[in-house]
């Protein structure tokens, strides 16, 4: 089993320590976003790979020595997603960018450039964010984790509700043929002059023919590799629950939740309602198995293997 922490929430940055007391605890729960009542159980006993998914990583990162000594056998991996939006985009992160390059050089440092995924996720256009500005952001940061990553992801933004809903403060302008590829020929040729490896993700377009490698977030290839030394026998599904069937990734399981992230950026497809992530937050309970809120009598508790 891979666990995904996470593309629903925020986790390292918001609920670091409702996290290592469940890897503690041996077992986490997470209900079933299209039927709550249907609770999956997954014993850490379990996982063969977990992969973190973040903006901010830093107030996890005290943990991960404990991480270590409990899930002994389990390869760590890291997605650390860093925009160039400000905090008109970004009301958060857009304010912590330094920092967060400073925390994916410790991490590559500690596990690994080939364990850290960089991304460039979402891109989107309006008259603030021109192609010209994606163009520069890239190199500078191409630049800055030379050395530090090996696979750079990047995807374009959907319209998700919450797209639709923050429409007047994002103002996209749609990118035509020609400028997808320029931004692709450019980012290819600035990703390769740093050492990193370029690829999209869940996108149609791939642009194979502009050298980017056909990967994943997390491929089949990827994942046997890194559990191959382990001598472990595993058999990864591919991904199944995406809404096209561009996305190469094998299935994952996640155990956030939505509409939890406080980062409350303007293109997120998890979060699509403000005041229900703040009511979410005051739910959530460190000492819980769930991310939010508690088990309740009429909850289906199922052992996910």
């Amino acid at each position: 089993m891979v666990l995904f922490i996470s593309g629903r929430t925020d986790i390292l940055s918001y609920y670091p320590n409702w996290f290592i007391k469940r890897i503690k605890e041996g077992y986490v729960d997470t209900r079933n976003p299209y039927n709550p009542n249907l609770v999956s159980r997954i014993h850490f006993s379990n996982v063969d790979i977990i992969v973190f998914c973040s903006k901010n990583p830093r107030p996890f990162l005290k943990y991960l020595d404990e991480v270590e000594s409990i899930l002994k056998d389990v390869p760590l991996v890291f997605h650390i997603t860093l925009t160039p939006y400000n905090d008109d985009i970004e009301p958060i992160i857009g304010k912590i960018k330094k920092e967060v390059i400073e925390d994916i050089k410790y991490l590559s440092s500690r596990y690994g450039k080939d364990r850290i995924f960089l991304r460039y996720d979402p891109i989107l256009k309006n008259k603030k964010y021109t192609i010209a500005y994606h163009l520069m952001a890239f190199s500078k940061l191409c630049e800055l984790l030379n050395g530090y990553v090996s696979y750079v992801v990047i995807s374009f933004i959907d319209i998700y509700k919450n797209v639709k809903h923050n429409s007047k403060v994002l103002n996209l302008i749609d990118i035509n043929e020609k400028e997808y590829d320029l931004l692709a020929k450019s980012f290819y040729e600035i990703a390769s002059k740093n050492g990193i490896e370029i690829f999209t993700c869940g996108e149609k377009k791939k642009f194979l023919n502009y050298g980017f490698i056909n990967g994943a977030c997390l491929s089949k290839k990827y994942a046997l590799k890194l559990i191959n030394p382990l001598n472990k026998v595993v058999k990864f599904k591919k991904q199944t629950n995406r809404k096209n069937n561009n996305c190469e990734c094998v299935e994952m399981v996640d155990i956030g939740a939505y509409n939890s992230c406080l980062s409350k950026c303007k293109y997120c497809y998890a979060n699509f309602d403000e005041k229900e992530v703040n009511s979410n937050f005051l739910k959530h309970n460190e000492d819980s198995s769930l991310l939010i809120g508690e088990l309740t009598k009429e909850d289906i508790i199922k052992e996910r293997r």
